[in-house]
């Protein structure tokens, strides 16, 4: 069992699943392309699935983390609000602490 290692994964809940590594990333795409269905291309997501999660974070925080404009004459657009760079902030920050926590819980293994 020398190669026995602590796997896991952390996330934030609030009605149902609010955030976590997915919902992460698919704001920091949407931050670097300024569009939901570019980001879901990148991630190889469909845009309908990119879309429910935004409306699943937007709804269950404080202010929404992704506002949107419709298009128009210079098309449409997506945008992480302060709230979203918040949370984006933060769970970076809680998913450092997370692998440090399995790294050191590894030297407590039983073996």
């Amino acid at each position: 069992m020398a190669n026995l290692r602590i796997n896991g994964r952390v996330w934030l809940e609030a009605q149902e699943r609010f955030f976590g590594i997915g919902r992460m990333e698919l704001l920091e795409r949407i931050q670097q392309t300024g569009s939901i269905n570019q980001a879901a291309k990148e991630m190889k997501m469909s845009y309908k699935r990119a879309w429910e999660l935004v409306q699943s974070m937007n709804s269950q925080a404080d202010a929404p983390l992704v506002s949107t404009q419709t298009g128009g004459e210079r098309g449409g657009g997506a945008v992480v609000t302060e709230e979203g760079l918040k949370y984006l902030t933060y769970y970076r920050g809680l998913q450092d602490r997370f692998q440090q926590f399995l790294a050191q819980e590894v030297h407590h293994l039983p073996i």
